[in-house]
């Protein structure tokens, strides 16, 4: 099926820039938006971020503001991340697993170990895609893959909360910002 060897295709081999291949001079916010269009894969319009929405992600604490009018490489890693983990994290559990991030790790390290799980993801993904797969199977892979989704979402959600709990960020995941 021709569909599904150009989603493992893209599967296996489009991934966002690395910290080293973002720009390294700060952009402005329609730039910051074209930009991140082109980090992740998408097969459809509405699935980029719009500059409501990056203002919403510093209004809410996920984001710092910007220097000035410009972003710089750290705001576009934690954009890029948004842009994938707003797919299956809410903006509360984002903002908790931002804060114990940043406690632990520099920026680029965590855009770094982001990149590599985002990677290995997308190709465990990539690896359970036959592009033999007839029609009457698809609805079998749909449901296995709905389901695998289902199942992750739990575990994550849950150790997320464990390190939420242990890090003294639990406030976070119930819906309290934490006071500056």
């Amino acid at each position: 099926m021709e569909e599904l060897k150009d989603l493992k295709q893209r599967l296996e081999q489009q991934r966002p820039d690395t910290w080293g291949e973002l720009p390294d001079i700060p952009l402005y916010m329609d730039q910051v938006v074209s930009y991140l269009s082109r980090q992740m894969i998408s097969f459809e319009e509405g699935d980029s971020l719009t500059p409501a929405m990056i203002n919403n992600y510093i209004k809410d604490g996920l984001l710092d503001r910007a220097n000035g009018k410009k972003y710089g490489q750290e705001h576009l890693a934690y954009l890029t991340a948004i842009s994938a983990l707003k797919q299956v994290l809410s903006v509360r559990e984002m903002r908790a697993l931002t804060a114990i991030g940043r406690e632990r790790r520099d920026s680029e390290r965590q855009y770094e170990l982001f990149w590599a799980y985002l990677d290995e993801a997308l190709k465990d993904t990539a690896a359970r895609l036959d592009e033999n797969t007839t029609d009457h199977d698809l609805p079998k892979l749909v449901l296995d893959l709905a389901l695998r989704s289902y199942a992750d979402g739990l575990a994550c959600r849950r150790v997320l909360a464990i390190m939420a709990q242990r890090d003294g960020h639990g406030e976070l995941l119930a819906g309290k910002k934490k006071e500056k």
